[in-house]
């Protein structure tokens, strides 16, 4: 079965493997590029993944620069190019998601790690709540219909033939913060309750009864990936911007909050029959 690719997965690891191959040859950003009469920056940004569509011609002068012979690898190298200047399907909502959006990495991750202590995860929203949390971050009101429509379409992921593990863990608060107008509280607890269901989604609730915890510096999402060459990253997102963190050492921080949070959060059985009882009360 094949596994479905992302560009944006597919530039990062090309840029490691031009890293890594400019090390192997011994050489500096600023030897590389003397040898190739270009600018330093042309070299620094293609190694610092700084660019959108890589110019196959490029990447062939460094090959043959850095004396990769080999047909086979050759070949490999070239293709994970022509993969990366593809466009994912979420550009075609890029007022929505952005330029550098999670998104393009869900896409190709073998697991995502998910904590949300007001909202509920992008991934398990209904459209209905998907509207109403779109209004209520001040969303232009045309504007809500198309936010929703991309909300909709990122969760195909789960769909896939090779759907990624979804771990999530919902602060209790945000069950109680759902709009009970028009079902819209219901259906996303049911729906919730449903995705539960689906062996590849873990669904916990951080209860009240936590306390305090590691996890009220914030929300963060941790994905990892399939392939060796794709080191895993955490991300955060703030209303103007987001941030991509990629040393070891960070990672490794949020992955043990994540991992405190799972060990103090609710079993998905106690979730379930915490949801189940709320969706009695309305």
């Amino acid at each position: 079965m094949t596994r479905r690719y992302s560009p944006t997965v597919r530039r990062r690891r090309l840029s490691a493997v031009l890293r890594h191959l400019r090390h192997q040859n011994r050489l500096t950003l600023e030897g590389a590029t003397d040898q190739l009469e270009w600018s330093r920056g042309r070299l620094a940004h293609m190694e610092g993944n700084k660019w959108t569509r890589p110019d196959i011609g490029n990447i062939r002068q460094l090959l043959d620069l850095y004396k990769v012979t080999d047909e086979e690898r050759r070949e490999a190298i070239l293709e994970l190019a022509r993969q990366s200047r593809q466009r994912g399907w979420w550009t075609k909502f890029k007022d929505v998601f952005g330029t550098d959006s999670l998104v393009g990495f869900e896409s190709e991750a073998s697991v995502i790690s998910t904590y949300q202590p007001i909202v509920i995860p992008g991934l398990l929203q209904t459209r209905g709540y998907a509207a109403a949390s779109a209004s209520a971050s001040l969303t232009r009101p045309e504007e809500i219909n198309r936010t929703v429509d991309a909300r909709i379409a990122r969760q195909e992921v789960l769909a896939g033939e090779q759907p990624p593990t979804v771990r999530a863990i919902i602060d209790e608060s945000t069950l109680h913060r759902l709009p009970v107008e028009d079902g819209v509280a219901a259906g996303q607890i049911r729906h919730l309750i449903d995705q539960a269901q689906n062996p590849d989604i873990t669904i916990q609730v951080l209860p009240f009864s936590a306390g305090l915890h590691p996890g009220i510096s914030g929300p963060f999402v941790l994905l990892d990936f399939p392939d060796e060459m794709d080191a895993p990253i955490a991300f955060l997102e703030a209303r103007t911007d987001a941030l991509f963190l990629e040393e070891d050492d960070e990672v490794k921080e949020y992955r043990q909050v994540f991992d405190r949070l799972q060990a103090i959060a609710k079993s998905q059985s106690e979730s379930i029959e915490l949801m189940e009882s709320l969706i009695n009360k309305l």
